[in-house]
């Protein structure tokens, strides 16, 4: 079989092919046109065997030819189903006069929102905020801090070791450190940031959590100055109504050392709640990262962020802090 005469007959199918397509009024005719054409025994199919009659050196062009006409015939098929598609499921006409769905706005998480919070009433008092890494080294977490090599606080079951000395850092004091080793006094900042220790979770522990750490720093601080500081806190984020009190405790950083309770309103009752730790920085702190003791002092606080928003918008159960449903947190 010749070049020419194979080639008519493609151009032949096709022309059929694609005037009886036109016709094709339902997608069951349709169908039958694919399989007649397009189908495993359909026309298409049965020009093929003919190859082998067309000499070798034609064959390309030949082969070329059976690709375009299969081509063409697959895309007119895919266009008019399409078109019967539309035909026999319009779309409803667009008003574009009606008005337009509103977007619901997003809101920040709680715990954005109290850190935004605490940090406003911080910064009136004159402290600026300082960041630092979540992955620290044990020097800065615990060494630069005063806290020795055998105390109960470095054991590896209450502590994200991750080797070649490197820990998820288990509270913001690391901050402080950093601060003072790069900053001249006197200092006045905040470390606000995600902390990280092993604790089981259950209503009132997570193993990722948030602190906010305080430390001023000048030639004459005292526990006066400490007490004060954070009694200006109490009334400016939880009310007038507010108080501050201390208990003697110990923290290797500070000496001395006390809890901080604060009294807050819970449930429209005003109760005395433990807030977190606070003391004047320890001599050997200062003296750590090159500060002199003797003409230096300061004080330094820790509070704990998720404790604070659960307490004032009632929150009983840390967990729902972080499982993310926005069914929860649309309520804050």
């Amino acid at each position: 079989m010749r070049l020419n005469h194979m080639l008519d007959t493609l151009d032949k199918l096709e022309s059929e092919a694609l005037s009886e397509i036109e016709s094709v009024q339902s997608e069951d005719t349709l169908e039958s046109w694919r399989i007649a054409f397009l189908g495993s025994k359909g026309r298409l199919k049965g020009v093929m065997p003919m190859l082998k009659d067309v000499p070798k050196e034609e064959k390309p062009a030949v082969g070329k030819r059976l690709n375009e006409v299969k081509v063409s015939l697959e895309s007119a098929f895919d266009a008019r189903k399409q078109s019967l598609t539309s035909q026999e499921h319009p779309q409803s006409p667009m008003d574009v006069t009606e008005p337009g769905v509103p977007s619901r706005l997003g809101r920040r998480h709680i715990i954005t929102r109290t850190i935004d919070e605490i940090s406003e009433v911080f910064k009136r008092m004159g402290f600026s905020i300082a960041f630092g890494p979540e992955v620290e080294d044990e020097y800065h977490n615990f060494n630069a801090l005063n806290i020795p090599e055998d105390h109960p606080a470095r054991e590896p079951i209450d502590n994200f070791y991750m080797g070649d000395d490197r820990m998820l850092r288990s509270q913001t004091s690391t901050v402080q450190i950093r601060v003072m080793e790069q900053t001249k006094p006197p200092i006045k900042v905040i470390a606000v940031g995600r902390v990280y220790r092993p604790d089981t979770h259950d209503a009132t522990h997570y193993s990722m959590f948030h602190q906010c750490e305080g430390l001023f720093v000048a030639p004459k601080v005292s526990m006066v100055d400490l007490k004060t500081t954070l009694f200006q806190f109490a009334k400016s984020y939880f009310g007038e109504e507010a108080e501050v009190r201390f208990r003697p405790s110990f923290f290797p950083f500070t000496e001395p050392s006390a809890e901080v309770d604060m009294k807050m309103k819970i449930k429209g009752k005003w109760q005395w709640v433990e807030i977190g730790g606070c003391g004047l920085v320890d001599p050997q702190v200062f003296t750590e990262v090159g500060y002199d003791p003797e003409k230096w002092q300061g004080y330094a606080f820790g509070l704990g962020i998720e404790r604070i928003a659960m307490l004032k918008n009632g929150i009983p159960d840390i967990r729902l802090l972080f499982e993310n449903d926005a069914r929860f947190l649309r309520q804050f």
